[in-house]
Parts: C-alpha cells; structure tokens; sequence
C-alpha cells in the first residue's frame, strides 16, 4: 500500500519520478520502488530517456534533473557538492554547477506578505521602493529601497509559498532517504537519511531570514575592531521570518575583476584580507561564512571588504576547532599520527581497519614530505583526504562538510586575484597562534580543570551505573563464581581508590598551575611563598601518579 506522506504528495512523487527517468535515472525510480508505489496509485511511468540528454555522462544527468526539480533539489545538489567524503570528484565538481535559474516575482504578488510583516504598506514605511528586483533567487527576492531618512537599504522578501513547496519535497525525499536505505543496500553508505536530515536543518535556517540577519549581526560583532572589514546593518524595527532589511552596500563586486583594476584596488592585498578574515571566523571564532564566493564581497575603496549573504553559514565547537588545527598542523608537518588520530574522532561508532589507514596516511604524507610550505595547495590536500574517508567510509561529520568546501572555495578566491597566493602561509600563522596558546598555564588549567570535572562526574555516576547494573543482573539467569565475584569487587574497589587518587592529583595540577602564576605575597630569598607551595604541590602530584601507575601495573598481573 501507498504510505500515507506519498499518498498526499502524489502528483509531485509522480514529477520527481518522470524527471528522473527522462534523465536517465529510471533505474533509480526502480530499484527504489517508487514505480511500483506509484502502479499501486494507478500511476503508470511510460516515459523513456529524453534523447538529447543521451549523450552526458551520469553526473551531468543529476545535475540536470535537480536544476529541473526547483529549489530543494538544487539545495540538495550544492550540499552534496561539499561532500567529497561521499561522492567522488567528478560528481562533486559537476553539482557545484547547480544553479536556480527563476523567473522574479512580480512585486504585486509580494505585496500581500510584504504587508503582513510590516503590518502597513511598505510605501508608507520607505521613502521609496524599486518594484524590479535587484536580484532573484529560489528561496528570496531583493528588492532596492530607501527609508524615510534617504539610507539606501535592500528588502530581502521570501518568495510566497516557497515554504509549503519546500516542506513538501522534504518529507517525499525523506521517506525516499529510508526507502532506499531498505531496498538499496549498496547505497546505504552514502547515508542518505543523514544527508535529507542536514538539507532540511539547512534549508529551515534559510527560509528563516531572521537567521540570516542574525548570522550578519554576529559577525559585525567579531569584526569591529577591523577597519578592513565591513558587515551591513541590519533595521531590525523591519526584519521578520519573512523578509529582512539591511542596509545596502555600494560597492565593486568580488567577480569584477576589470572594475577591481579601473578602481586601482590592490588585488594581493583583498586576498590576503579576504582569506584572513574568512581563517579567523574558522579557527578563532568558530562561525564562519560557509559560501565565501566572489559573489558574496563587495570591495570598497582603500582595500576594504564587505560582506553580504549570511544565509550559508557553519559552526564550529571548540573541540572540533583544535580537532582541525591538529589536522592543518598534521597536513603541513607531514605528521601521519596526528592526522590519524582526528580521522578516529571523526569515524564515530563506525569500525575502520586502522591499520591500513594508518598505511594510507603514511604514504599520503610521504607523497607531500620533500614539497616545501609554498608549493603545498591545501584544496589538493583536502581532496587527498577526502578520498581517503571515501576509501575508509569514514562519513565526515556534518559540522567539517561546510568547512572543507569554505577552504577549497578560499584557495580558488585568492589564486583568482592573486596567481602568487598560498593558503598554506597564510593558514600557518593561525595555527601557530592556536598552538602556543594551546600549552599556556591559564588554557592549560582549563582543560586541566576540565580532566577532573570528568573525572568527578564519571566517579560520581559509578554508583548509579553499578546500581543499573546491579538490577539488570537481577533479571538474568546467570551461573555465577562467588569467588571470582568477590575478586572482582576487591578490583572494583581497588580502581575506585585509583580513581579517588587520580581526582585529588589533578586538583592538586591546578591548584598548583593557579598559585604559581600569582606574583604577590610574603617572599622567601626573592621567590613568592606561593611559587614554593605550587612546587609542593606539584612534588605531591608526582608521587601520587607514581603511585597509580604502579598500582595499574601490578593489578595486570593478577
């Protein structure tokens, strides 16, 4: 029988599926089962292979179907294009391609939800608004206009009826993501449940274009202090769900290269800046513009750069920030082990063969090891290790697809405006910064004061998870070994004493990191008290770590 969510969404199943298999992608339609919920609905697909597509190559047939298929599916299709651990190069070089290419609206039929958000007619609020669009997407509209003070402003308004269209694609291609995860087991490494989970978080941030005032507003406060860059203001007495109003930027864009050189800009200098401002949002702040395309800057006189279109953005927590500084680090030392150990974070619950990847990345970083920095193009790099989770079914996790996509965009941004540009020089120094601050006494007593909170919380949790144990044991019939029960309690006992020692030495590292950077107090032959105590502290420490390690190493042998 026809599951419900296909029963409603019938005549757009049907669409997707004709659009399909006049691409050539009818097996798809097939080996999936969607031909055969449609027969069950009196649906019949009797469409070949339109012919003057017979010719492209499969990727080229994808990338056709989902222009084809509207705004969803070219989302889908420029999400998947970041994902080089999935798909292969070809594939992914072929859906960056994707592009929406939509009539605008008139802006009578705007009219009605422009209203709505305002609460009045937008000719009563501005000064003045261009009824012809500035610009026309699939998700939004821009239209020019001025307020009552004469600022030039731009609406950025939500095409009508987009969200309802958009939700129905979605819930057709997830219940397409699980249909074909159970009738296509070849095709369950490509995870498709996960990918239309991501596209659908992507796509309800873009529909809302509060976030993406939001996203501009973050980033004004991160830049501030930066003369160079420029973020516009967002009205926000005039911004909703539904349309947002920024102020508009009068500006050179990133993609006119000859107006760049008449205007006498220094191209070397809005890379360098481009890209340093780009690094900083990855590796300081963590949020990061994550379609940093010439189309999305506008540069201004004295070599300033404004950025426009926040839709598109990527976050990042600081774990996974040091897990990409330790992998920038690993890739331009050559160091195979400390890659190795962030592509085991990454891996998740899945099971890798080690061995060999650790084989893989030794001779990855052996290909690389006698390049010098400024011959190493970081996309290339990249690329290398993407193919190396493909090869692995490592599946990238959702937070670094974005980020590998903003960095390879980056590269081909600076080459354009400069041929001489490297990434890799101008990555080093943030990760030298990151490194240093990395073993700093007051970072070092965070992650120190970290350890033991996890400490506390895993010694504290015992009882509680001893206790579920316990009641679980109950519940099965079990043949037990008193004897040996009894040693495993004197062992359970023994490693909650470890434990206990473990908790009470790392306070004393703080503790001791703490007192040791505090200058003031009574002196002893011109050194603080305080510096003695730390140092105490520290011998304690010591001894009781000793003392744990030989305890560990004399309970293996029994």
């Amino acid at each position: 029988m026809v599951s419900g969510v296909f029963r409603r969404e019938l005549p757009r199943l049907r669409e997707i599926s004709v659009v399909f298999v006049r691409h050539g992608l009818g097996d798809l339609v097939r080996r999936a089962g969607i031909s055969r919920l449609l027969e069950q609905a009196g649906h019949v697909l009797h469409l070949g292979e339109a012919p003057e597509i017979a010719h492209l190559e499969a990727q080229q047939r994808v990338r056709l179907a989902f222009e084809q298929l509207g705004p969803t599916f070219v989302k889908l299709g420029q999400m998947l294009s970041t994902r080089e651990d999935l798909l292969p190069p070809a594939s992914t070089t072929e859906l960056a391609r994707l592009h929406s290419d939509v009539a605008p609206v008139p802006f009578d039929d705007l009219l009605p939800q422009v209203r709505q958000a305002l609460g009045r007619s937008p000719f009563e609020v501005f000064g003045h608004v261009e009824r012809e669009p500035y610009a026309a997407a699939s998700i939004a509209q821009i239209h020019r206009a001025k307020l009552a003070s004469g600022t030039p402003v731009v609406l950025k308004i939500r095409r009508p009826g987009i969200e309802a269209k958009i939700d129905a694609d979605l819930r057709i291609l997830d219940h397409l993501a699980h249909l074909i995860e159970r009738e296509m087991p070849d095709v369950r490494r490509y995870r498709p449940v996960q990918v239309v989970g991501q596209l659908r978080s992507s796509l309800e941030r873009e529909l809302d274009l509060a976030v993406e005032a939001r996203n501009a507003e973050r980033f004004a406060r991160s830049f501030a202090d930066d003369p160079d860059i420029y973020v516009p203001r967002v009205y926000w007495e005039w911004t909703s769900s539904t349309m947002n109003v920024q102020e508009h930027i009068e500006g050179i864009r990133g993609n006119d290269l000859a107006a760049i050189d008449s205007a006498g800009l220094d191209r070397k200098a809005l890379a360098a800046r481009g890209v340093d401002a780009v690094l900083k949002m990855i590796l300081v702040d963590g949020f990061f513009h994550a379609d940093p395309h010439p189309g999305n800057v506008m540069y201004l006189p004295g070599n300033r750069i404004a950025l426009i279109d926040f839709g598109m953005v990527g976050r990042l927590s600081q774990a996974r920030r040091r897990q990409i500084i330790d992998l920038l680090a690993g890739l331009a030392g050559h160091d195979e082990e400390a890659m190795l150990e962030v592509l085991l974070d990454w891996r998740g619950d899945d099971s890798v063969d080690e061995a060999r990847l650790a084989a893989d990345l030794g001779e990855f970083a052996f290909d690389y090891a006698d390049m010098q920095l400024k011959d190493l193009k970081i996309g290339v790099l990249l690329n290398r290790v993407s193919a190396i989770l493909r090869e692995h079914s490592i599946v990238l996790p959702s937070d670094l697809t974005l980020l590998f996509k903003a960095l390879i965009t980056l590269e081909g941004l600076g080459h354009q405006y400069d041929p001489e540009f490297r990434l890799i020089e101008r990555v080093k120094p943030f990760v030298d910064r990151a490194m240093r601050e990395r073993y700093q006494p007051a970072e070092t007593a965070r992650r120190a004061q970290q350890t033991l909170s996890d400490l506390f919380g895993l010694v504290t949790s015992m009882p509680r998870d001893l206790a579920r144990l316990v009641k679980y044991a109950r519940r099965m019939r079990v043949d037990l070994d008193l004897k040996h029960l009894d040693r495993f309690g004197d062992r359970l006992h023994s490693a909650i004493n470890r434990a206990t020692i473990g908790i009470m030495t790392a306070s004393l590292v703080v503790g001791s990191s703490i007192v040791m950077t505090v200058a003031e107090g009574p002196r002893l032959f011109g050194v603080s008290l305080l510096t003695y105590c730390g140092l105490v502290g520290y011998l304690i420490a010591f001894v009781n770590s000793l003392w744990i390690i030989f305890s560990i190493r004399r309970s293996g042998r029994h």
